[in-house]
């Protein structure tokens, strides 16, 4: 009896310590989560620029700046990527140059170079999410 109760503690605890290594290996860098971090805050004080009508052209160059640097360490982040993310990534840097490109003055400027962008991140969320 003794010994049965010992290897059904043995297999319980094999088992939480198994469910815990694969959840360590499930959860990415901490690299991963800043990037996309980073590039949230951006993309979210952009658009609450546009939302509030205070759309400073300076301050909108420095953040679409910012937003396209951090764009770059994407291939860095997520280094398993397969071709369909490393397209996704290109959409996404593309829009982004373009939006950089386009030095928006005015809040209409800035909501129609942002919407690529927003629509480059919402279709690589919907597939790799």
């Amino acid at each position: 009896m003794r010994a049965l109760l010992f290897v059904i503690l043995g297999l319980a605890v094999g088992a939480m310590g198994a469910t815990f290594a694969l959840s360590a290996l499930r959860q990415g860098t901490p690299f991963h989560d800043g990037v996309m971090a980073v590039m949230q805050h951006h993309m979210g004080a952009l658009r609450a620029n546009v939302r509030a009508k205070q759309c400073d052209a300076k301050v909108s160059a420095e953040r679409l700046a910012r937003l396209r640097l951090t764009a770059g360490d994407i291939r860095e982040a997520f280094p398993d990527m397969d071709a369909g993310f490393a397209r996704a990534g290109a959409t996404l840097d593309a829009a982004l140059d373009a939006a950089v490109a386009a030095a928006p003055a005015s809040c209409d400027g800035l909501a129609v170079a942002l919407k690529p962008v927003g629509d480059a991140c919402q279709s690589c969320h919907q597939q790799y999410r």
